[in-house]
């Protein structure tokens, strides 16, 4: 996501699994206790169900700029590129790390384009998140000035009621909101708040942070179940250090999994 001269972000962690047991055409995705998790899982064909990690921005428009001068790209790259390699690792062969080049709204428009041509059962986009321009500070770091906030942290999960598959996409959202949740993750909650403006988003899940965003091109237009993670703040000093971790992408890694195999069961039954 992004934010004039600056782009969103990120936070995940963490630890166990709690399912979502639903039927998508439902008006509502109810939690299932964790004890359906086993029998769920067994009925996840892995080196057929498809999943494309979108690398949120591109080298070109890179989006938000960490604390220390680290593009926000870089982050998105390493990350879905981690979490790509786990899923093929746990036999789901079929993963695909998406990078597109390019800027602007064209762009975006190829992306979804690329994405819709390829038709997989999960889209995934991988981000890390700034916060709006008045809300920065300065600071210097190696001799450059930088902007940073330390006020805010955690992740954040997205999705668009104007998507066609909506109640699969909340599903997903929720499950894999409850993994990081399970791990020690707090989701951000800032979002709600007044002084976002017009990044003020709706909150539809209180309890493990999945937010509406109607209008976000890669969301609306995909004609696939479609979810947005930002995982974790870049501006915050101490959680850019986390999330460029290799024990922090360990963790979502092992999360997203987690909640891949869940929603793979789930939606096969």
């Amino acid at each position: 996501m992004t934010y004039p001269g600056r782009t969103c972000g990120i936070a995940l962690l963490i630890t166990s699994a709690l399912l979502v047991q639903s039927s998508f055409s439902k008006e509502r995705v109810d939690v299932a206790p964790p004890a359906l998790q086993t029998s769920a899982q067994s009925s996840c064909n892995r080196d057929r169900f498809r999943i494309i990690l979108d690398v949120g921005h591109t080298a070109e428009e890179p989006g938000a700029m960490s604390a220390r001068g680290i593009p926000e790209f870089a982050f998105n790259l390493h990350l879905a590129q981690h979490i790509g390699q786990r899923l093929i690792d746990t036999g789901f062969t079929q993963t695909e790390v998406l990078i597109t080049a390019g800027a602007s709204f064209s762009g975006l428009l190829q992306r979804v384009a690329r994405v819709n041509r390829m038709a997989p059962d999960l889209f995934l986009s991988i981000h890390h998140d700034s916060v709006p321009e008045v809300l920065l500070e300065r600071w210097e770091y190696a001799g450059v000035q930088r902007r940073f906030s330390d006020r805010f942290k955690g992740h954040a999960l997205f999705i668009s009621s104007e998507n066609s598959h909506f109640q699969a996409s909340l599903y997903f959202a929720r499950l894999l909101g409850y993994e990081l949740q399970a791990r020690g993750l707090q989701y951000a909650s800032h979002y709600t708040q007044p002084f976002m403006g017009k990044r003020r988003r709706e909150l539809l899940d209180a309890k493990v942070g999945v937010y509406r965003f109607d209008h976000l091109l890669v969301l609306r237009k995909a004609q696939v179940p479609a979810v947005l993670l930002e995982a974790g703040s870049i501006v915050n000093r101490d959680e850019e250090l986390e999330l460029g971790s290799r024990e922090r992408q360990a963790i979502i890694g092992t999360a997203v999994t987690q909640a891949v195999e869940a929603f793979c069961s789930l939606s096969s039954s």
